[in-house]
């Protein structure tokens, strides 16, 4: 299987860099072989310490994070990074496959999550999908008139990736804030789950689509009066939800 890079020439013309932070030996070769396989630059890390040195210093396109790791477990990792205001993505690879685990690791800040025993073919795919929504999100957020979205008192910068709710800010998770944004270029329309899922978190998605209704309830608590009386982000039964007008 061969990676489709991003189709803009400068992005084509990248090297993109992958982390890998994989405490088990022969997984974390397999990942890094497989990936080199695919053109990708690998920097492969055994323990949650010194793979959270690597991702802020040789700033990764995509971070392979382990859940259960020496020093500092996976979701530490990626709670230090949101902490330090890295929007890289995450994949985090679980051994387990309960509802707790998956949330667990999506409340840490993770972008998306592959249960083991996986195929190297699933894992390059989603790789290569996150590496295309940064892409679509970088050319979104250039600036100009399109930039900033007012939605009465809420307002989203797509450039800043700054949310201002009557002049307050809001502290977004990154795919909380691309799930409001692309609801908000679109105020009125109603986007099923899976729709949101091929154009929030991928195309090549294979997520789980309750993925989408906890990042809704996650938004809800931040920007509703009442999250259970939701008047912003509603939802359409049995179809999606929608951004209000």
């Amino acid at each position: 299987m061969s990676f489709t890079p991003p189709t803009s020439k400068k992005s084509d013309a990248r090297k993109f860099k992958i982390l890998v932070i994989e405490d088990d030996l022969t997984l974390r070769e397999a990942l890094r072989y497989n990936l080199a396989a695919e053109g990708f630059s690998v920097v492969a890390m055994n323990d949650g310490g010194d793979g959270l040195i690597s991702a802020r210093q040789d700033e990764p396109d995509v971070i392979v994070l382990d859940l259960m790791l020496p020093r500092l477990n996976g979701v530490e990792v990626c709670k230090a990074l949101r902490r330090d205001g890295s929007i890289v993505p995450v994949i985090m690879l679980t051994a387990r496959d309960s509802e707790l685990d998956r949330i667990g690791g999506l409340e840490s800040g993770a972008d998306d999550y592959v249960t083991k025993p996986f195929s190297m073919r699933e894992l390059i795919a989603r790789v290569g999908a996150q590496i295309r929504r940064m892409d679509m999100m970088k050319s979104v957020s250039g600036g100009g008139v399109d930039s900033v979205i007012s939605l009465g008192e809420l307002e989203i910068n797509r450039a800043s990736r700054a949310v201002m709710l009557r002049g307050k800010s809001l502290d977004l998770r990154p795919r909380e804030f691309d799930l409001l944004a692309h609801l908000a270029v679109n105020p009125g329309r109603v986007y099923t789950r899976d729709q949101l899922l091929r154009d929030v978190w991928g195309f090549e998605y294979a997520g789980d689509t309750r993925t989408v209704d906890v990042h809704v309830r996650w938004l809800r608590i931040k920007i509703e009066d009442d999250p259970s009386n939701p008047k912003i982000l509603s939802t359409i039964r049995g179809v999606g939800y929608r951004i209000n007008v």
